[in-house]
């Protein structure tokens, strides 16, 4: 059975929280019928609206639980992303996601496993049957699915956090760089869920 891996990210501009890392294993035959499950078109996450990427997510759950697909997610926290960059915190990411997939039942190992990974992002040399795909997240639907994933996750966490930092609004611009966003950096600082580094021409301080 040949097996496909999408690989997306979401999170990696935000000046708060964390990046997501999400890789989405099914076999290659399952094409279609993902495809139907995202309305017929392969289209990037941020092109549905929250309440679709929901129903969506659900019913990718739903596949994973009855072991007809897979996926991992791994988010990198904002202080690794000051201590170490963001590359290294992707590509740790990346490896996170890749090694909970070897504990599930749709395993990875093999030549029967192709991996696709949107954009910029790359995994280890191991990884022989591996392809970067520019907006891959538009143009592969394993790619697709790993994006909603991503970004259902990503949010989901960016709510949770936003009532213990409940003067930032993060449930509203889960991070990103908004007017809403500096001008409450303005008036409270920055946080322990900030990312400095993405922060240091903002000096209300």
């Amino acid at each position: 059975m040949k097996l496909i891996i999408g690989v997306d990210e979401v999170g990696r501009g935000p000046l708060a929280g964390p990046i997501t890392l999400v890789a989405f294993v099914a076999p290659e035959n399952w094409r279609n019928k993902l495809i139907k499950i995202l309305g017929g078109k392969i289209k990037d996450s941020k092109l549905f609206s929250p309440a679709r990427r929901f129903e969506i997510y659900k019913e990718l759950q739903k596949l994973k639980k009855n072991n007809l697909v897979s996926f991992s997610v791994s988010h990198i926290s904002n202080k690794v992303i000051d201590k170490k960059g963001l590359t290294y915190a992707t590509n740790l990411g990346i490896k996170r996601c890749l090694n909970k997939l070897q504990h599930t039942n749709l395993n990875y190992n093999g030549d029967h496993c192709y991996l696709r990974l949107d954009g910029l992002l790359r995994a280890s040399k191991e990884f022989k049957n591996q392809k970067t795909i520019i907006g891959g997240d538009s143009k592969n639907i394993f790619i697709a699915c790993a994006s909603i994933v991503a970004k259902v996750r990503r949010d989901r966490l960016m709510c949770r956090l936003a009532k213990k930092y409940p003067q930032y609004s993060l449930e509203i611009h889960k991070g990103y760089g908004t007017l809403l966003h500096y001008k409450l950096l303005k008036k409270h600082g920055l946080s322990d869920l900030h990312r400095i580094s993405f922060c240091s021409n903002i000096k209300p301080w």
